[in-house]
């Protein structure tokens, strides 16, 4: 115990400060290392994930009969890109990729931007019926999709777009998930006191939102562009009305595959990798970015 004297005083008895312990009994450090059961847990969660994958890897690679085997082939074999040629030939997976990227692609931009604009003028912005609206959005989405089928086939029907990709895009455009999770995000994240500063300088809400809603909403915007794009490329069923396999998405294309009296599952398989290949180079060229919006949205401060 040390003591302490200032002048025109009593001595003052310091008591020493315990310093925090690690987990292995250590002084002045504090462990955040993880276990090897942390380690355990995350391999599992990796192998059991990306299993599904490999056996479409694997089937896509021989023949019907090898899969049909037992007990089945658990390695790849040369007779993978035999197969891509045959689901190129059976159905135009070339098209259909592209015709799929502009798809997702228009869809993601417009719902990124008209759901943030919708989000911000719900969160921040004071008008006449702002909670009768916003309960009209959140209701939409206990309506099954199926209820609209026969009357959106209808309109798209004197449009003359059957069989055209706006069929697709124009009515996914915006989503009653991705306004309500950019009015939540905006409510909490963008403070008041940033919008009255840009009002007292003089800008107008249209540049309030460039300049400021955007820059704060862009994790956020981040993370809805990731889940409407995987929504977006794997719809199925819409696509199947509107289109058909003259100019279809991939997953309309991968519905004409492998089709006969004995369904051809290697080359569907095969198909099915063709069609997820392009979301999985989006996903290794743009995954640490969208990882780092994510994580940019969950740190405060």
């Amino acid at each position: 115990m040390a003591t302490l004297a200032l002048p025109g005083t009593e001595t003052t008895s310091v008591q020493p400060v315990d310093r925090p312990t690690d987990r292995r009994g250590g002084r002045g450090t504090t462990s955040g290392k993880a276990g090897p059961v942390t380690y355990v847990l995350l391999t599992l969660t990796a192998l059991v994930s990306v299993f599904p994958l490999y056996w479409t890897l694997v089937a896509g690679s021989h023949t019907n009969a090898e899969i049909a085997a037992t007990p089945p082939p658990f390695l790849p074999d040369a007779d993978l890109f035999t197969n891509f040629g045959l689901a190129l030939e059976q159905a135009p997976i070339g098209k259909a990729i592209l015709n799929s990227v502009l798809v997702a692609g228009s869809i993601t931009i417009g719902t990124v931007l008209f759901c943030t604009l919708a989000g911000f003028a719900f969160a921040k912005l004071r008008f006449r019926g702002k909670g009768l609206l916003l309960s009209l959005v959140i209701g939409t989405m206990m309506v099954p999709t199926q209820l609209a089928v026969i009357p959106l086939f209808m309109m798209i029907a004197d449009l003359q777009w059957v069989n055209q990709l706006q069929a697709v895009v124009l009515p996914t455009l915006v989503s009653a998930f991705g306004v309500f999770f950019m009015r939540q995000f905006l409510t909490s994240a963008l403070p008041d006191e940033l919008l009255e500063a840009g009002r007292v300088d003089g800008a107008s809400t249209h540049r309030i939102f460039w300049s400021i809603v955007v820059p704060v909403a862009r994790p956020a915007m981040a993370v809805l562009a990731m889940l409407t794009f995987l929504t977006a490329w794997n719809e199925f069923f819409w696509p199947i009305i509107a289109l058909t396999q003259a100019n279809p998405t991939v997953q309309v294309a991968l519905a004409g595959l492998g089709s006969g009296y004995v369904p051809q599952r290697a080359v569907i398989m095969a198909g099915t990798i063709l069609g997820t290949l392009p979301v999985l180079i989006v996903f290794a060229v743009l995954g640490k970015q969208i990882v780092g919006g994510i994580m940019q949205g969950a740190v405060k401060g």
